[in-house]
């Protein structure tokens, strides 16, 4: 027993020996001039010193790369059972979501509604055209009056609203962004407060911070960072509850009459290559 101990703790030694070797040969050709040609003795030390090197690490990558894989399992896993309790949940909401469009049916048919603020009709399509010059003003589709798109239709990605149809042939349309510095028609906008909105338009957007500005508040009312804002539905362009961002700021008027919101933008303008035109839906 005492010779087995004594003969592991000598080959310990001399891998130690080896290493610590093979480190000063390294150190010894680092420190040589560099613009010097190596002679085949300092090339030969160099080149052992470094094999030696790889070598003598190799135990040590590989206990590394074996603690990675075990922390990215342990990730996966994490991210698998967050994925599974939502998935055990899409069943109820699917079954919800039925029963709430049916009671809607309902209620548009006893109250002979044509339509509601929130009825839309989806169309998915593809960035396929985005003019450099013109990067925050509008992109090209490849959907177009074949696949029913007409003017002034809303256009969504998975982030929120990012703008409506202008320009329409036959299979290809030209979306206007939110992002457009020139914003001629201010969008009707309500921000949640507690139980209820509060309403306001967007006059501007800043490329440069990603906000827009939304005008027309009473002063007295509370308003607080990170609340949602979302469409109205006011209007014949965009449905009601389309995102449009979060509260970033609250200051008021130049005449301290009434509050001005900066509302940090749920759409990244700079990422977009898959969008969806809504239109209202029409019985």
């Amino acid at each position: 027993m005492y010779n087995k101990k004594k003969q592991f703790d000598k080959r310990y030694l001399l891998i130690l020996i080896i290493v610590v070797i093979a480190l000063a040969l390294v150190i010894l050709a680092v420190a040589l001039k560099k613009d010097r040609k190596l002679n085949p003795v300092e090339r030969v030390i160099k080149d052992t010193g470094m094999t030696v090197l790889k070598v003598a690490g190799t135990p040590f990558r590989y206990v590394k790369n074996k603690i990675d894989d075990i922390h990215e399992k342990n990730n996966l896993y994490k991210k698998y059972k967050k994925l599974k309790k939502q998935y055990d949940k899409l069943d109820t909401i699917k079954s919800e979501n039925k029963n709430l469009q049916n009671e809607i049916s309902k209620l548009k048919k006893e109250l002979d509604l044509k339509h509601l603020l929130s009825d839309k009709v989806e169309c998915n399509a593809t960035i396929i055209s985005r003019n450099v010059g013109y990067w925050y003003e509008e992109v090209t589709i490849d959907k177009g009056k074949k696949d029913g798109i007409k003017k002034d239709m809303a256009v969504v990605n998975s982030e929120g609203l990012i703008g409506r149809i202008i320009k329409v042939s036959n299979h290809y349309s030209t979306v206007k962004l939110l992002s457009n510095d020139n914003m001629d028609n201010k969008i009707s906008v309500k921000i949640s407060v507690g139980d209820s909105y509060v309403y306001g338009l967007i006059s501007k957007y800043d490329s440069k911070t990603n906000t827009y500005t939304v005008e027309g508040i009473s002063q007295n009312i509370q308003i607080k960072e990170n609340s949602d804002v979302v469409t109205t539905g006011m209007g014949t362009t965009f449905p009601s509850g389309l995102l449009i961002g979060k509260v970033k700021e609250i200051v008021t008027d130049n005449f301290d009459l009434s509050k001005v919101v900066k509302v940090k933008s749920s759409v990244n303008f700079n990422d977009i290559d898959y969008v969806t035109v809504l239109k209202r839906e029409e019985k």
